[in-house]
Protein backbone atom coordinates (compact mmCIF):
# COMPACT_ATOMS: atom_id res chain seq x y z
CA UNK A 1 0.00 0.00 0.00
CA UNK A 2 1.03 3.61 -0.93
CA UNK A 3 0.83 6.39 1.59
CA UNK A 4 1.78 9.97 1.06
CA UNK A 5 1.72 12.15 3.94
CA UNK A 6 2.38 16.06 3.83
CA UNK A 7 3.92 18.62 6.29
CA UNK A 8 4.86 22.26 6.05
CA UNK A 9 1.46 23.90 6.60
CA UNK A 10 0.95 26.84 8.52
CA UNK A 11 -0.20 30.38 9.18
CA UNK A 12 2.04 33.42 7.26
CA UNK A 13 1.72 37.00 6.78
CA UNK A 14 1.48 38.09 3.24
CA UNK A 15 4.39 38.07 1.47
CA UNK A 16 5.72 35.28 3.39
CA UNK A 17 7.14 32.00 2.49
CA UNK A 18 6.31 28.06 3.24
CA UNK A 19 7.74 25.04 2.56
CA UNK A 20 5.76 21.90 1.99
CA UNK A 21 6.95 18.18 1.72
CA UNK A 22 4.99 14.96 0.84
CA UNK A 23 6.75 12.16 1.32
CA UNK A 24 5.61 8.58 -0.53
CA UNK A 25 6.27 5.58 1.39
CA UNK A 26 5.39 1.68 0.41
CA UNK A 27 6.43 -0.81 -1.67
CA UNK A 28 7.29 1.64 -4.67
CA UNK A 29 9.24 0.93 -7.25
CA UNK A 30 9.20 4.25 -9.13
CA UNK A 31 7.15 7.64 -8.94
CA UNK A 32 6.31 9.47 -12.32
CA UNK A 33 4.90 12.51 -12.31
CA UNK A 34 4.64 14.09 -8.49
CA UNK A 35 2.04 17.14 -8.57
CA UNK A 36 1.07 19.74 -5.88
CA UNK A 37 -2.72 20.51 -6.16
CA UNK A 38 -4.96 23.41 -4.27
CA UNK A 39 -8.51 23.82 -2.93
CA UNK A 40 -9.90 26.88 -1.18
CA UNK A 41 -12.99 27.31 0.40
CA UNK A 42 -16.13 26.84 -2.16
CA UNK A 43 -13.36 26.51 -5.21
CA UNK A 44 -12.31 23.65 -7.18
CA UNK A 45 -9.38 21.65 -6.36
CA UNK A 46 -6.65 22.90 -9.37
CA UNK A 47 -3.22 21.59 -10.45
CA UNK A 48 -0.43 24.36 -9.09
CA UNK A 49 2.36 22.53 -10.04
CA UNK A 50 3.77 19.50 -11.83
CA UNK A 51 7.46 18.36 -11.98
CA UNK A 52 7.98 14.81 -13.76
CA UNK A 53 10.77 12.13 -12.53
CA UNK A 54 13.85 13.77 -14.75
CA UNK A 55 13.17 17.30 -13.23
CA UNK A 56 10.86 18.98 -15.39
CA UNK A 57 8.27 21.46 -14.28
CA UNK A 58 4.91 23.05 -15.11
CA UNK A 59 3.12 25.88 -12.85
CA UNK A 60 -0.42 27.47 -13.07
CA UNK A 61 0.20 30.88 -14.12
CA UNK A 62 -0.78 33.18 -10.90
CA UNK A 63 2.17 31.24 -9.01
CA UNK A 64 4.70 31.08 -11.80
CA UNK A 65 7.90 33.17 -10.51
CA UNK A 66 6.86 32.40 -6.67
CA UNK A 67 6.73 29.04 -5.99
CA UNK A 68 8.88 26.51 -6.85
CA UNK A 69 8.81 22.35 -7.01
CA UNK A 70 11.67 19.92 -6.78
CA UNK A 71 11.90 16.35 -6.12
CA UNK A 72 14.37 13.79 -4.24
CA UNK A 73 13.62 10.69 -6.40
CA UNK A 74 16.23 9.15 -3.64
CA UNK A 75 13.39 9.67 -0.73
CA UNK A 76 10.30 9.86 -2.52
CA UNK A 77 9.64 13.40 -1.55
CA UNK A 78 8.45 16.15 -3.54
CA UNK A 79 8.70 19.60 -2.41
CA UNK A 80 6.49 22.99 -2.83
CA UNK A 81 8.40 26.46 -2.05
CA UNK A 82 5.80 28.75 -1.26
CA UNK A 83 7.22 32.62 -1.65
CA UNK A 84 5.52 36.05 -2.04
CA UNK A 85 2.16 34.31 -0.57
CA UNK A 86 -0.86 36.26 -1.05
CA UNK A 87 -3.71 35.82 1.05
CA UNK A 88 -5.38 34.30 -2.48
CA UNK A 89 -3.75 31.64 -1.82
CA UNK A 90 -4.73 30.58 1.17
CA UNK A 91 -6.22 27.04 0.42
CA UNK A 92 -5.73 23.00 1.55
CA UNK A 93 -2.41 21.77 -0.39
CA UNK A 94 -2.61 18.12 -1.55
CA UNK A 95 -0.36 16.23 -3.08
CA UNK A 96 -0.74 13.73 -6.08
CA UNK A 97 1.48 11.40 -7.57
CA UNK A 98 1.72 8.02 -10.52
CA UNK A 99 3.19 5.24 -8.54
CA UNK A 100 4.61 1.81 -9.88
CA UNK A 101 4.32 -0.50 -6.56
CA UNK A 102 3.75 -4.02 -5.81
CA UNK A 103 0.35 -4.04 -6.67
CA UNK A 104 0.70 -2.15 -9.96
CA UNK A 105 -0.01 1.15 -11.09
CA UNK A 106 -2.14 4.15 -8.94
CA UNK A 107 -2.49 7.55 -8.78
CA UNK A 108 -2.25 8.15 -5.22
CA UNK A 109 -2.90 11.42 -2.99
CA UNK A 110 -2.18 12.94 0.34
CA UNK A 111 -4.59 14.15 2.95
CA UNK A 112 -3.69 17.78 2.79
CA UNK A 113 -2.08 20.22 4.31
CA UNK A 114 -3.65 24.04 5.26
CA UNK A 115 -2.05 26.56 3.89
CA UNK A 116 -3.17 30.50 5.74
CA UNK A 117 -2.26 33.56 4.54
CA UNK A 118 -3.26 36.30 6.46
CA UNK A 119 -2.07 38.98 8.40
Amino acid sequence: QVQLVESGGGLVQPGGSLRLSCAASGSIFRINNMNWYRQAPGKERELVASITRHGNTNYEDSVKNRFAISRDNAKNTVYLQLNSLKPEDTAVYYCNADVISQIGGGNYWGQGTQVTVSS
